[in-house]
């Protein structure tokens, strides 16, 4: 059985809807009922596998348990927040269900805020990228309170003292060893953000 936890934290031991599967998922008539029928491939609540398909879940789950569209949600909860931050529609699936996982389209300002919002160091391990993963945000980076990462090189970064936005163009491959990697020594290198030598 799949727990709400496991998919939260990317452990559902289903086949990835992500990567070289992305474009099949996004092609059936019924997102949600092809992310369940994937493979298993682990143990629910075993390994962390990176899966859109897994976001999806949850959010369809919260959308028919709430009674309301994940984006409404979202958008009532930063709101009430009053975070002054402009969330456009999503993505829906054929069924009607929002897209919660990719394409915020936030602005940079508006990811600085959200960065406000969550320092958690990760609970888990990415095997492709070896970054953290913890409850539904994503890309822990070492020496960093929170790291998220985003589609295309999408970065936003913080500690206790400092955060970082960085927009980036969406259509280079994001690989954490090809383009998102150097986004990442920007940040890192000898003039870079992190670490900081006063620490």
């Amino acid at each position: 059985m799949i727990a709400i936890e496991d998919l939260v934290t990317l452990r559902a031991g289903l086949e990835r809807t992500s990567g070289s599967n992305y474009g099949a998922w996004v092609n059936s008539p019924n997102w949600f009922a092809y992310a369940l029928s994937r493979l298993r491939i682990a143990e629910p609540g075993g390994w962390m596998l990176y899966s859109t398909g897994s976001t999806h879940i949850l959010g369809a789950a919260l959308a028919e348990a709430t009674g309301q569209s994940l984006l409404t949600q979202a958008r009532r909860s930063i709101k009430d927040d009053s975070l002054g931050i402009e969330i456009p529609s999503w993505t829906r699936d054929p069924q009607g269900y929002d897209l919660g996982e990719n394409e915020m389209a936030l602005r940079p300002t508006a990811m600085l805020k959200m960065a406000a919002l969550v320092r958690d160091g990760g609970r888990r391990r990415s095997l492709w990228s070896e970054l953290g993963y913890g409850m539904g945000t994503g890309g822990f980076c070492p020496g960093r309170a929170m790291c998220w990462r985003g589609g295309g090189g999408q970065i936003v970064a913080a500690d206790p003292r400092r955060g970082v936005a960085v927009a980036s163009d969406p259509t280079l491959p994001a690989r954490s060893g090809g383009y998102f990697g150097d986004l990442m020594r920007l940040l890192d290198g000898p003039s870079g953000i992190w670490p900081d030598p006063a620490m």
